[in-house]
């Protein structure tokens, strides 16, 4: 333990503790831009700058470990000096267009600038231009880079793809593609990861809001709505609403209120994906097939597969994501109960995710139309969405039937070991004839980044892994292909904790939250009154008047896909 004095208050510490964590232990802040813990301690911002006594030269918080009898000072006239001419330095290298830009009110840049009561740029400005295919899911704007590094590092450290690098040195560092490549020349999952962890808005989703703006306003359009399961835990942090306030049924008529024309949930097709994909582990087992099932429904984990172990994609379940899978029940069963063709419904799906803006467009992936899905928006788009909405004063509404009935087991797909977990709960039934504890494959929860857990179900014993964040999924990926490990049934997910916390969710500056939102959905799971896939009455209505049973000829035409064919 090391014991120090920061503002005049005594401060004990463990050694190799740093003077920003130990300042914040003591109730002290200190400003930041471009620390993220564990992850970018660099001081590349040089805004956590503090004076040491018998020091010459400021030192970065983040970066400087506290030391015995240090005397920390953290708000002289000399930093405060310092602080305020390297964020004007930053400012001097950014594109400043708050107005219009998508992290006005939430960018850490701009709200350091305010808290230094900065009023005037003395520098000349020269932001960084840059060229950006604006038709890909993620965007970068260069302009507004503020070289932080921490999409650099979020993206080697955590996901282990390496898609981002920093070039040059000093005055003409700059954040770019690997190797000076374009984004669609290297191997981005888009995970979204780095949106989440940009400080500014050098890098966003394509924001699709228009489209769908303008499908509510066309009179020939059926628009539909489809919410995933993750969502609803996050959608009040893009509206401003506490987590008692912003309710499911709440999310529901806050959607509604937007004149689209009816509002389903992709539990739905959650608890229909558990279906066929349980269906098929079953079957996969009891064919003897070599190694494991992978899951399939997330798109940034697909993507991962292909670009890197395209030897593995075979292992995939055939079984399409809810949101796919919703698409195409609605252009086809549903268009049907309405007597409308496929082409007149605008189906529109709400994700955590930002590689669902890929996925959707997948040629191989779409069956009941040329488009099952027209089009993806993130839970920031939504929130965008209602900015004009009072969604506090809004009374809570039900979702549309049939497609709005939901389990949930669906509801926990949205965090990680959810799709496990719901798999396994209809699995047990589908192989024994009875429902089990519904508690009984809990062991698969948690943020530890690989899970792995043994199940007996009736005669059969079941190895299982789940994985999330493609760090993590490359670990467990590569201990298989050296023969280190063995199990049946994998589930991976592409963003560390699950689409609780996606690439698509609100940006919450320096809260990691895919932990707590994942608890909200496992609350839901223990409210409702179905909490098992294959008691879904809808689905089961599905299957019976439309698609026969899971695996049916009707079921793989337009609930499967084949991974191989999918384009990058």
């Amino acid at each position: 333990m090391v014991k120090l004095t920061i503002d005049g208050r005594s401060v004990t510490v463990e050694a190799g503790t740093t003077i920003l964590e130990a300042a914040r232990k003591a109730g002290i802040d200190i400003p930041t831009l471009c620390y993220l813990k564990e992850l970018n301690e660099v001081g590349a911002c040089r805004v956590c700058v503090v004076e040491i006594e018998g020091q010459e030269r400021l030192s970065a918080a983040c970066a400087t470990a506290a030391e015995e009898g240090m005397v920390i000072h953290t708000a002289t006239p000399r930093v405060l000096a310092a602080r305020r001419t390297n964020v004007q330095l930053i400012l001097s290298q950014h594109k400043v267009e708050c107005t219009t830009c998508v992290r006005n009110g939430s960018c850490k840049l701009q709200r350091v600038a305010l808290d230094l009561n900065l009023q005037e740029e003395p520098f000349e400005k020269k932001p960084f231009s840059s060229r950006w295919d604006k038709t890909f899911p993620l965007i970068r704007d260069g302009a507004k880079c503020i070289q932080c590094l921490r999409c650099v590092n979020v993206c080697d450290k955590v996901q282990s793809m390496g898609v981002w690098s920093l070039t040059g040195t000093g005055k003409h560092a700059r954040v770019e593609v690997t190797g000076g490549k374009s984004i669609r020349e290297v191997n981005c999952a888009l995970c979204g990861q780095c949106i989440t962890h940009c400080p500014v808005g050098a890098l966003t989703a394509r924001d699709d809001t228009q489209k769908v703006r303008l499908a509510i306003a066309d009179p020939d359009k059926i628009v539909v709505v489809q919410v995933a399961p993750a969502v609803r835990a996050a959608w009040g942090d893009a509206v401003g609403l506490s987590a008692e306030e912003a309710t499911e049924k709440r999310m529901v008529a806050a959607i509604r209120s937007l004149g689209v024309d009816y509002v389903f949930d992709t539990d739905f097709s959650a608890d229909l994906t558990i279906m066929e994909e349980g269906s098929e582990l079953i079957e996969h087992i009891k064919e003897g097939k070599k190694g494991p099932m992978f899951t399939s429904c997330c798109p940034g984990w697909v993507r991962f597969m292909k670009m890197e172990y395209p030897d593995m994609v075979e292992k995939l379940s055939t079984a399409k994501s809810p949101q796919q899978m919703f698409g195409a029940v609605a252009k086809s069963y549903y268009a049907k109960l309405l007597g409308v063709e496929p082409e007149k419904i605008f189906c529109v799906s709400i994700m955590p995710c930002t590689a669902k803006k890929y996925e959707c467009d997948v040629a191989a992936v779409n069956d009941a139309a040329q488009k099952d899905v027209d089009v993806a928006l993130t839970t920031r788009e939504l929130g965008r969405l209602l900015r004009h909405v009072d969604v506090s004063a809004l009374p809570e509404e039900e979702f549309d039937q049939p497609l709005g009935t939901a389990t949930g087991a669906g509801v926990i797909f949205g965090a990680t070991g959810g799709v496990m977990e719901a798999a396994l709960r209809s699995a047990y039934y589908l192989l024994t004839g009875s429902n089990p504890d519904v508690e009984a494959f809990s062991q698969v929860r948690g943020l530890d980044g690989w899970k792995e857990a043994s199940f007996r179900i009736g005669e059969l014993e079941l190895k299982v892994a789940v994985a999330s964040g493609l760090g993590n999924a490359r670990k467990l990926v590569e201990a298989l292909k050296r023969g280190e490990v063995s199990y049946d049934f994998v589930e991976i997910m592409a963003c560390p904790g699950g689409c609780a916390g996606g690439g698509g969710q609100p940006i919450c500056e320096d809260q990691e939250l895919a932990g707590e939102r994942g608890e909200r959905l496992y609350a839901l799971d223990r409210a409702y009154d179905l909490r098992f896939s294959h008691e879904n009455p809808a689905v089961l209505e599905l299957y019976k008047s439309y698609m026969e049973a899971p695996l049916s000829h009707k079921a793989h035409e337009l609930l499967h896909t084949d991974q191989e064919e999918w384009e990058l």
